[in-house]
């Protein structure tokens, strides 16, 4: 996962894009911040992205380390932060 040279949203501004990749139909594609979402876990195994793939159309689950966490959120993507019980 790379993020384009777009700076992050502002009004007024382009919308960032990020370059990825499906493991499925093997495809590569730029999407925007509004087609992934970014879960953050309270570990490394339970920190993903998640987007669907527009090429094929399936869903698409890639573990998330604190490089591609930082350029999600910088970009704009929905996070939302999992609890254990």
């Amino acid at each position: 996962m790379t993020t384009s040279t777009a700076p992050p949203p502002s009004a007024g501004s382009r919308p960032a894009l990020f370059r990825a990749g499906c493991p499925h139909c093997r495809e590569s594609f730029e999407l925007t911040a509004g087609a992934l979402r970014l879960a953050i876990g309270g570990s490394p195994r339970t920190t993903f992205y998640s987007f669907t793939c527009p090429e094929c159309g399936e869903a698409v689950r890639k573990p998330a380390g604190e490089r591609i966490v930082e350029l999600l959120t910088d970009g704009g993507v929905r996070t939302m932060r999992l609890h254990a019980p």
